[in-house]
Order: structure tokens, then sequence, then C-alpha cells
């Protein structure tokens, strides 16, 4: 279980840390009832705790997904009210002991899902403003920018600043489970809290200091007390730098790093006319403002992408829920420089 701690406590991208216990073959609810009952749940879970399911399912066996998980409750709890004499309690909430069930054709696996609520909920997201990044996303985006805290992060039309956030915990080689204190890994039969403060106070130990600016912009007030915000709530907002303003007015260090942009996507027609010169505004804020920096947008619309007028030295596939997204980079040289139209 020690690994499964370190693995909540540590990871900037991952949802959910599942724990296997079993796997078998099921071609119907009751093969999935049977099989489930001759685990040994009374010797994982409390019989005077709770616990829920959630399951990821495709099969035709059945066609509600919310059956499969109820027979996966009742198999669990019937196995420990006769083993025990006592049923534990169960119901959706995730911020107890959590049992994920995976059935695919007649292929089942089962586990102990250690996380509970996912770990994209860092819990300093106080004031999510409109459209936020998920955090983990956000930690990813960052992450493929190669970016360890060497040098300055800049990041115009902050939003709820989420970005820049997962950018300081980055720098400060804070892991992001450090912001949370409750687990389900902690409700389940066998967790040790002295074990488990041991780890939080190891990782804590290895924290650094931020030695570069991270800059935070925003045109809009809200947005940026919104940032402040969410980074005082992080524990980062002393290493953040916060200012209203046009993105082209965004003060940049003179040592140059990375400038991050997460403009919006125009998914309604009307907004459309007024993006395209936006982004176009951003390629000329990059050309003629960001000589030496790497510079990245991050959007779900690459027609609005081919404004920027600037040829992308690569492109980084990412799913912002169901937008099929791109982390599109562009290395800002100085001096003069063939501009092409990024088709």
């Amino acid at each position: 279980m020690n690994d499964a701690v370190r693995l909540n406590f540590k990871l900037r991208t991952a949802f959910r840390v599942l724990y296997f216990i079993k796997e078998f073959k099921a071609l119907s609810a009751n093969d999935l009832y049977t099989e489930l009952k001759r685990i040994d749940w009374e010797n994982i879970l409390p019989m005077a705790g709770y616990f829920s399911v959630t399951s990821s399912v495709q099969t035709a066996s059945i066609t509600d997904q919310r059956f499969a998980n109820l027979k996966c409750k009742d198999a669990i709890v019937d196995r420990i009210s006769e083993s025990r004499g006592r049923r534990p309690d169960s119901g959706p909430d995730r911020n107890k002991a959590v049992v994920f069930l995976y059935w695919k054709d007649d292929y089942c696996s089962i586990f102990i899902d250690t996380t509970g609520e996912p770990l994209s909920k860092r819990g300093y997201r106080k004031i999510p403003m409109s459209a936020p990044m998920q955090e983990t996303l956000a930690a990813a985006v960052v992450m493929s920018s190669q970016w360890k805290g060497d040098v300055p992060f800049v990041n115009p039309m902050c939003g709820s600043g989420t970005m820049a956030i997962e950018a300081a915990l980055i720098a400060l080689n804070k892991c992001p489970g450090l912001l949370r204190n409750n687990f389900a890994f902690m409700h389940v039969i066998g967790f040790e809290r002295d074990n488990y403060m041991a780890i939080r106070n190891e990782l804590k130990a290895q924290q650094t200091n931020v030695k570069v600016p991270i800059i935070v912009t925003d045109i809009d007030k809200e947005s940026v007390d919104a940032s402040r915000q969410n980074a005082r709530t992080a524990g980062v907002e002393q290493f953040l730098e916060f200012h209203e303003c046009d993105f082209r007015k965004t003060p940049l260090p003179e040592t140059p790093g990375i400038i991050m942009l997460n403009p919006p996507y125009g998914l309604r027609l009307s907004e459309q006319k007024w993006l395209e010169g936006q982004y176009k505004q951003i390629g000329d804020f990059f050309k003629q403002s960001c000589a030496g920096y790497k510079g990245y947008i991050f959007t779900g619309n690459l027609d609005l992408a081919k404004r920027v007028g600037l040829k992308t030295k690569s492109r980084t596939i990412f799913y912002n829920s169901q937008i099929e997204s791109r982390l599109l980079e562009y290395e800002l040289y100085t001096g003069t420089k063939k501009i092409y139209n990024d088709e």
C-alpha cells in the first residue's frame, strides 16, 4: 500500500491509482455477482465503514452500467454480512473506500480505487471562472514544454490561473497530492497512518524553491483575482507575479523562457470573427515582443490557430474533455526570420 500512497501524492497527470484484486470471466450479471462474492471483502473493507462502486462497462450482457454497479455492491455487502454479521454502508460518494469494476465483453477485473475523488481535483481551485482547464491537463501541458523551473514561465490570458499554479508546483517539486487530506486508501483495512505521515513528511522535505519569475496576466480583473485566490489556496501565491493587462502588455523577463497561452476556442460561430483577430494578435505579439522565448498556444480550434501566422515547431495532441486539442510550439528567434502561414 505504500506504493499507492506515494503514487497518489506524486502523480501530476493521472486521474486515479488502482490496486488490482482479481480478474475473471463473466457472461452475465449473475456470473459477476458469483465471482465477486468469492473475494474475501471482509479482509479489505471495514464492516462498519462505507464504500462506493464505480465502473467502466462495455458488454452486451447488460445495457445499464448502474446495474453492474448494483450487482457488485450486492456481492460485497452479502459477503461481508454473511462473514461478519454486519454490513457496511454504501452509496455514490467517493470520499471513503472505492471499488472499481472494469468489464469488457466477457472479461472482468476488479480493483480497489486507492484515490477516491479523481487526482484532478487538487482542491485549490475554489474560483473556476469560465471553461477552466482541468488541473491534470494543465500539468500535462506544462510538462510537455519540458519546463522544469529553470527559466521564466509567462502565462497571459491566465483565466483561473491553473497552468501557472501547476507550473509553480513543478518548480517547487511540490507533490500535488500533498494538497489533499483524504484518499480512498485511508478507508480500507491495512491502512497505517504512521506510514502515511512518514511518506507525506518525506515528500514535503524534498520541496525546493522557485528561482525564476512566473508571470500571470489577464485583461479581466476577476480572472486575476481568481488566479491569486486559487494560488493562495494552493500555497504558491508568493511565487507568482500577477498583472491585470492586455496580453500584449504582459511584462516579460529579460532572460527568455516559456510563454504559454490558452486562448478561447471559439466554439460558438458568433465568436469566430473576433477570435480570428485575437489569434493573429497573439502571433504578432510573439514575433514583436517574445524573441528568444519558446511560445506555446493550447487550443481546440486548429482553424483559428492558422491565424497566428507562424510555423509550428511541434504539435502535441491532447483531449480537453471531448475536444481534440493541440499544444502548438513556436520557436521565436531573435533577428529576422521568414514567417510562414501554418497550414
